[in-house]
């Protein structure tokens, strides 16, 4: 059977040079398809999957495919599903930067 060409989410380019930024290694896997996540990150010697998907669209459009949730429910690791820059940084261990103004009292 011929296999139609793995779809990328519209932010998957923008969440890899983020990553890259904070100095991950990023590794397509979007091309394997059979539900396997979109990248695999290396950061501070561990390993990371991750499944973006993009967080502009409507929910029902950021569902995980039948393949996807098949594959996410064999795995015996960890997989995340990030939609934005922020979640793929919290998924590797980088908590986001808030820039507070003002006074604390």
């Amino acid at each position: 059977m011929a296999r139609r060409a793995a779809k990328v989410d519209a932010n998957q380019r923008e969440v890899v040079k983020a990553l890259r930024q904070a100095g991950a290694s990023v590794q397509h896997l979007h091309a394997v398809g059979e539900g396997c996540p979109d990248i695999l990150v290396g950061f501070r010697s561990r390993n990371y999957l991750l499944e973006i998907k993009d967080g502009k669209k409507p929910p029902s459009a950021r569902k995980l495919t039948p393949d996807q949730e098949e594959w996410h429910g064999a795995w015996l690791g960890e997989v995340h599903v990030v939609k934005s820059v922020t979640e793929a940084l919290f998924a590797i261990g980088i908590s986001p930067v808030v820039e507070h103004r003002g006074t604390i009292s």
